[in-house]
């Protein structure tokens, strides 16, 4: 038995790819709106400007930011393998962007009445990992 069986029978997890220039900029104090400019696949820009807008209330914007850098999640993590299931762990920090936008989507979907999506997307980051789940306080 290898270290990575999974003994459930389900997908294996996805880790995405590092990606370090984004974060070590957005670390640095580049503004999220550069960094999306630069890395526009980065779903940690785009979670980070959803955050951002949220904070100052601007709920729509939040929700445009966050639907953006989940679907850029998405595609990279359909790149690497990923089925449409499994885990997703928030412990490999390249997972963290998408995370981060699934939940900012979810925030913003339930803040404009979209009760559907907000559960949808609240089980989905779940199901993908309870961790990011618990420290983001879904």
């Amino acid at each position: 038995m290898s270290l990575h069986e999974n003994l459930l029978g389900g997908p294996p997890p996805t880790h995405l790819p590092d990606d370090p220039e984004p974060r070590d900029l957005l670390a640095s104090g580049t503004a999220p709106a550069d960094v999306a400019a630069k890395h526009p696949t980065s779903s940690l820009a785009w979670a980070q400007l959803a955050d951002d807008a949220f904070e100052r209330g601007s709920v729509v914007e939040s929700y445009a930011y966050a639907r953006t850098g989940y679907h850029r999640g998405l595609d990279a993590l359909r790149r690497n393998g990923w089925k449409g299931h499994g885990p997703v762990p928030w412990e490999h920090e390249p997972n963290r962007g998408f995370l981060r936008a699934l939940h900012a989507l979810a925030r913003a979907a339930q803040s404009i009445g979209e009760q559907e999506e907000y559960q949808r997307c609240s089980q989905f980051l779940k199901d993908s990992s309870p961790t990011a789940a618990q420290t983001l306080g879904q």
